[in-house]
């Protein structure tokens, strides 16, 4: 999949085209995805997906912005294992939003990315303020000759997929449902940093990965743990993991997500790590020192392990 990133310029050959910010790429995104593959061998053209980065919202109100369910790195590899060709990233800035609906049309999705077939939702806005709708999508699409369609909503028993009912899941620890939503157990990944190394003197050495923007769920969870570069195979380990601000000893900003993996030793620095989670434990606490933090982690690990007794 070729991935382009910043101003959209004008490329070769007509594409099949789809427009989202696919948060999480959860089986209504899928949907979009897989037909948009199916009209784009159709019609023999490349299909492609516009996205955007930063997500609009976090542009417009970073403090009110709905927590990300996956980084720009994993957005793009699931929407890869989609079988889409060409993703452009674009840089949702002041420029971009300050595009009028028609503008939007002409410079982005025509001239820039030459779309001869759009699929969107039926809620689809785009343009300043969102005063681009279907309808008038409807009529630019009449007007430069590129055929539209748009896109039913994709239910699971009787509940309509969205990046929202991903999150209310996931801040609810049903990751069953999170599961069913998305078409696959909710992970997080990331490269890991070193840190302090307070885990290690502690007696659980922990794998640290930062999170540049919130995450959806936060607390002490059950987890499994691979590499999440194809070298690395995908020999997922067992482990307890926080998603927190450390609030007992150098707490941060922004939440880290810190893994010990049982019975494991390898060394992890510099390595992309996939995190999948399975149960919550806990809310994340501030205790009056660090051995009563030593058995905190303690009984996190010995319930886990419990866990994994239970379920194999």
């Amino acid at each position: 999949m070729v991935v382009t990133h910043g101003s959209v310029l004008p490329v070769r050959g007509a594409r099949a085209l789809t427009i989202g910010n696919f948060d999480g790429v959860h089986l209504g995104h899928q949907a979009m995805l897989e037909r948009v593959v199916e009209q784009a061998r159709a019609l023999g053209v490349e299909s492609c997906a516009l996205t955007f980065e930063p997500h609009p919202r976090e542009f417009f109100a970073p403090d009110a912005a709905p927590a990300r369910l996956s980084r720009l790195r994993e957005k793009l590899e699931l929407i890869a294992a989609a079988g889409i060709e060409h993703v452009h990233v674009a840089r949702f800035d002041a420029h971009l939003a300050s595009l009028a609906p028609e503008r939007f049309v002409e410079q982005v999705l025509v001239r820039g990315l030459r779309a001869a077939w759009l699929l969107v939702g039926c809620d689809f806005r785009y343009g300043a303020r969102r005063a681009g709708d279907f309808a008038a999508l409807e009529g630019a699409a009449r007007a430069h000759g590129f055929a539209l369609e748009a896109m039913p909503e994709v239910k699971l028993g009787g509940e309509r997929i969205s990046s929202s009912a991903v999150r209310e899941a996931l801040l609810a620890a049903d990751f069953r449902r999170a599961e069913r939503l998305l078409g696959r157990p909710y992970a997080l990944s990331g490269r890991v940093a070193h840190g302090a190394k307070l885990g290690r003197k502690l007696g659980f050495a922990t794998a640290n990965l930062m999170l540049p923007r919130r995450a959806p769920l936060a607390g002490i969870y059950v987890v499994e743990a691979c590499g999440a570069d194809a070298a690395d195979g995908a020999r997922w380990l067992p482990g307890v993991a926080s998603v927190g601000r450390r609030p007992t000893v150098n707490e941060v900003a922004v939440p880290l997500l810190e893994v010990h993996l049982f019975d494991f030793a390898e060394e992890l620095y510099g390595r992309h790590l996939r995190v999948r989670f399975i149960e919550r434990l806990r809310d994340e606490a501030k205790y009056p020192d660090l051995n009563t933090l030593r058995a905190a982690i303690a009984r996190d690990v010995a319930q886990a392990k419990e866990f994994f007794a239970k379920h194999g």
